[in-house]
């Protein structure tokens, strides 16, 4: 166990790590860094060559297990390989995707999808309403345990009407629902009877996307290759390989030597690409924020719930913002705050250590002679999981530890091995969403939903986010919203630190990334136009 205390290495840490992830399952093992480095000289030869300049781009990724959209969220290359019935576009808007219109019975309730005709998957077979059938069923499936299915529990009947043309049938209106059909549709000739969650497919995934796998070389690349047959239109860039840097170090190392062409990176190393004609720095806004999750399934929590506000008003969330994000993100307070319905009146815990303290003597804690309080003879304090690879999430957490130490809560930082979702005290947070503001809230805060990682359940909580999912009024869902903030205030199930800007750094080459589209969790989003750039010969 890796254990981290001080303010001043949170901020200057040079530490080698491996992947980062928030959502337990689409992250996986990595190769080694040695391996990678070989590798990635390899390609080099051919990446850098003049012939292929112009058509091939390497991007910088962390690494994966499996490519499987149904089960998992946040995988940046599921847009490159799979199409929803709907898709977003630079401004997070709904826009056809498979689906070439649609309409919405309000009398029962039912959404009609007009399929486009001519879409293939990439072995060559013809793309159906039965696709989107089985691939929805399949996430409501409770056996297959996706952390989608919140998302479709509306859905009370899917009918295929013909070939191109489906329905859904939901029990109340839910304006998300639209949102929800960005899901990739998987294909049911090659998924039918798999298990959907170890099905060999999804390391060898068929889409219906601009750009198909090509190869797969285990914890070094993912070579995917363009569909010239893609319903769209042929993209403009013939290769796209995801080049398995985990580190984040090496990422900007390798963005240096000219290994990458494209990759996110910390708000420090993206400073060294700034002012230089070679690269163009992308400091993106996003809805991604940072928090610690309380675990509630542990004891600790169970018996001292009562002094979570306490370690919310001990967090100076802007010295962590203008320290360890250099200024490059907002200090946060809640989930919503980069969507309409946020609700600025909200309890926002602004940094008071006082009142940290003083949360901590009124619900009986006592100062011990270590400087830490106690509480029924046990030390006031707990541990912090950090997921291993993420740098700037590891700063976070050392920075937020040190102002929690100093209000005399015990509080350290740990990289375990492997994330232990139901064992774990707390863990370095991150969740976020660009789109309408069920999408993160429904499915994380409420109880036993499939993203609900840290067992949190409030019955108000419940039943606003229900409430305002089931209404297509604005005025409605906006005071629903503005109750589930305030409950979630009173109640935290996390202690909210920061927003993170996404700072993507790329050869000034490449032309046609939307430098103004708000990004997702950890920054996905940045290919929704892939199909539309070019490299540009220098």
């Amino acid at each position: 166990m890796k254990r981290f205390f001080s303010l001043s290495a949170a901020l200057t840490a040079v530490t080698i790590l491996s992947a980062c992830g928030a959502a337990p399952a689409a992250q996986g093992g990595t190769g080694s860094v040695e391996s990678a480095e070989k590798n990635s000289l390899q390609e080099s030869d051919s990446v850098n060559d003049a012939d292929q300049t112009a058509d091939t781009l390497v991007y910088g990724s962390g690494d994966y297990t499996r490519i499987n959209p149904a089960m998992d969220e946040h995988g940046e290359i599921n847009m490159l390989l799979f199409n929803g019935l709907t898709a977003h576009n630079g401004d997070n808007e709904v826009i056809p995707g498979l689906a070439s219109s649609w309409e919405f019975d309000e009398a029962d309730c039912t959404y009609t999808f007009h399929l486009e005709e001519d879409v293939e998957w990439h072995d060559g077979e013809k793309f159906t309403a039965d696709d989107v059938k089985f691939t929805i069923e399949a996430i409501m499936d409770p056996e297959n345990g996706s952390e989608n299915a919140p998302n479709y529990e509306d859905v009370e009947e899917i009918t295929v009407i013909d070939e191109h043309t489906i329905s859904f049938r939901l029990a109340a209106p839910n304006v998300a629902f639209l949102d929800y059909m960005t899901m990739a549709v998987l294909p049911e000739h090659l998924l039918q009877g798999e298990d959907m969650q170890e099905s060999a497919f999804f390391r060898s995934p068929i889409g219906t996307g601009p750009y198909k796998l090509e190869s797969w070389d285990v914890g070094q690349a993912i070579t995917l290759v363009k569909n010239e047959a893609y319903f769209k239109g042929e993209p403009n860039i013939g290769r796209i390989v995801f080049k398995i840097v985990p580190d984040d170090n090496a990422r900007a190392m390798q963005m240096e030597s000219g290994e990458l062409d494209l990759a996110l990176l910390t708000p420090r190393d993206a400073q060294a690409f700034a002012d230089r004609e070679e690269y163009i720095c992308y400091e993106m806004q996003t809805s991604d924020y940072r928090g610690i999750l309380f675990n509630f399934r542990n004891d600790y929590w169970i018996r001292n719930r009562d002094i979570i506000p306490a370690v919310c008003y001990a967090i100076d969330r802007q010295a962590i913002v203008d320290a360890v994000l250099l200024g490059q993100g907002i200090a946060a307070y809640g989930p919503l705050q980069r969507n309409i319905y946020n609700n600025e009146e909200v309890e926002q815990y602004d940094y008071n250590p006082d009142k940290a303290r003083e949360v901590l003597e009124t619900a009986g804690c006592t100062m011990g002679s270590d400087g830490f309080y106690e509480r029924g003879g046990e030390k006031v304090g707990f541990v912090i999981s950090v997921g291993a690879g993420d740098q700037v999430r590891l700063d976070i957490a050392q920075a937020a530890a040190q102002q929690l130490r100093e209000v005399g809560i015990d509080c350290l930082v740990e990289i375990p091995t492997q994330v232990d979702w139901g064992g774990q005290m707390a863990y370095l947070i991150g969740w976020g969403s660009p789109f309408d503001a069920d999408d993160h809230t429904y499915k994380v805060f409420g109880t036993d939903k499939g993203a609900n990682y840290n067992g949190y359940s409030n019955a108000m909580v419940d039943q606003y986010l229900t409430e305002a999912r089931r209404s297509d009024d604005p005025a409605v869902r906006a005071e629903a919203y503005d109750k589930f903030q305030e409950e979630l205030a009173k109640d935290p199930a996390f202690a909210f630190i920061c927003y993170v800007d996404a700072d993507y750094v790329a050869d000034s080459a490449i032309q046609g990334i939307s430098a103004n589209t708000v990004m997702g969790h950890h920054g996905v989003g940045i290919f929704w136009n892939v199909a539309e750039w070019t490299i540009v010969l220098k």
